[in-house]
């Protein structure tokens, strides 16, 4: 294998895209909407009647170091851990240990920055899943030299990875996720139709992105001022006419209502009022329902500064709170943590960064004690890939599988799921590649799957979301959830 050790971004790249682009597109077979849609709304033994429950998914844009997140601290692992990160490595005795429930006697550590996640941890409401990432089928890594098992698209690419966490579709470039497709099955149980059980904070996104159901997208930074004259930050701003009670807002209201309720003989014309018109009749059915909503758990990064991710947390557990005037049974939530991509100064930015998602994840969880919700919702984190092992001198670069975090009161916690490698020292982990990058053990298609059957997605219909599931876990032969992190009735 040693010379296979030494190999660049771009050969990886066009090594893992000339192993996959063969596949034709499984759009024309992925989904019949109609047939999956009915059967999803029939299985009421998953979707039950009258319940509630909601997806928040965390993205940390641009590739987490997340084996400086999670750290072997068995003496011999330790040791290897410092071999090959040198000086990015962390201090054993700076970390938060971690006694896992089921990795005999094996132990962890936990970034410094994260005290919370550690009592979460300890308290079963959080949970690791270990060297997870995109994958088509199981393959070894002298599978993956041979090209004899399909390799996904485009290995260290931020934005081929980014799509395939979203989509689940590891073996093409597609533009609908997992979390689109779901709605598109399922969105019919919510009580208003005219609203979208998908809702981004952080921007347009793909997971949300379905066939019929898009993601209604707000922004939690948006400066405007109030009636007072105060300037204040909040999604329900940024629809000019709509964000004061001033008399000439009042008239640009009345403009806007006229020409949004036209109808349009150009179908340009008509399909843009048609989109606007979505755009002010969700802004106003939420401005109705949050402006009522006082939680007594405040958001606030700890640096004292501003920090969109975890404002924007703040208002997911708004509207959970505001979930039955609003009509929704079933949400899915996309929140934003910009700047992980640390070819340099990574220790420092962890440092800060690691600690908002810490504290921003506490205080959500705190919210959802405060509305009885918690065990209604499960927030589960994801990032474009992990780093590699060795430093580049003062940061990691792109790689591979990678270590990640779900929180929730149905989660069975203490434990660490998948298959943390034995060893991080190259010569003896299996899963190296070479230049550090770790081949994930644990397709990401497992974590997806037993998040949308705990969500409502029946077991039968698993495959129709993930097509690339069967290679896995399969269902009918195998009694168990795909991963059993979550509590699924």
């Amino acid at each position: 294998m040693s010379k296979k050790r030494h190999i660049s971004r771009r050969k990886f790249i066009k090594h893992s895209g000339c192993a996959a682009m063969g596949g034709a597109t499984l759009f024309s077979t992925l989904l019949n909407l109609k047939a999956a849609n009915a059967a999803a709304l029939s299985d009421s033994s998953v979707l039950g009647a009258g319940d509630y429950k909601a997806l928040v998914c965390i993205f940390l844009d641009g590739g987490n170091d997340s084996y400086n997140m999670l750290i072997p601290t068995s003496t011999s692992e330790y040791d290897d851990y410092v071999s090959i990160r040198k000086e990015i490595a962390l201090a054993k005795n700076t970390l938060h240990n971690l006694a896992p429930l089921n990795t005999g006697s094996r132990t962890f550590g936990l970034h410094p920055s994260m005290p919370n996640l550690k009592t979460l941890f300890d308290q079963g409401k959080a949970a690791f899943v270990a060297n997870v990432g995109t994958l088509i089928e199981p393959m070894t890594v002298d599978e993956f030299w041979l090209e004899s098992k399909r390799a996904p698209l485009g290995l260290l690419s931020h934005s081929d990875q980014t799509q395939q966490w979203q989509t689940a579709l590891p073996h093409e470039r597609a533009g609908v996720g997992w979390g689109g497709r779901i709605a598109d099955m399922i969105n019919q149980m919510n009580d208003n139709p005219s609203l979208s059980m998908n809702l981004s904070m952080g921007g347009t996104n793909i997971f949300q992105t379905g066939q019929e159901v898009g993601a209604y997208t707000m922004r939690g930074n948006t400066p405007f001022f109030d009636s007072d004259g105060m300037t204040k930050l909040s999604p329900l701003s940024g629809i000019y006419g709509y964000d004061s009670d001033w008399n000439l807002m009042q008239i640009r209201q009345e403009a806007m209502n006229n020409i949004l309720d036209r109808t349009y003989a150009d179908i340009y014309e008509d399909t843009y009022a048609n989109i606007t018109r979505v755009g002010r009749d969700g802004w106003l059915a939420y401005a109705g329902a949050l402006n009522s909503i006082d939680l007594n758990t405040s958001f606030n990064s700890l640096s004292g500064n501003y920090e969109e991710g975890v404002h924007s947390l703040g208002w997911v557990a708004k509207i959970i709170a505001a979930r039955e005037q609003l009509g929704f049974k079933r949400q899915t939530f996309f929140v934003r943590f910009d700047g992980w991509d640390h070819h340099d100064e990574v220790l420092n930015a962890q440092t800060l960064q690691l600690g908002e998602v810490d504290h921003a994840i506490n205080q959500f969880q705190l919210a959802m004690q405060e509305l009885g919700m918690e065990d209604s919702v499960v927030s589960f984190v994801i990032s474009d890939f992990a780093r590699t092992l060795g430093s580049n001198g003062n940061g990691t670069d792109h790689a591979w599988g990678g270590n990640v975090i779900t929180v929730g009161g149905p989660v069975r916690g203490q434990r660490i799921y998948g298959q943390y490698p034995d060893t991080l020292k190259p010569s003896d982990n299996i899963y190296d590649l070479g230049g550090g990058i770790v081949m994930p053990t644990t397709s990401a298609d497992l974590y997806f799957a037993e998040l949308a059957h705990w969500f409502g997605v029946s077991k039968s219909n698993l495959e129709t979301i993930f097509p690339n599931l069967i290679n896995f876990y399969d269902y009918r032969t195998d009694p168990n959830n795909p991963l059993n992190f979550l509590d699924i009735a």
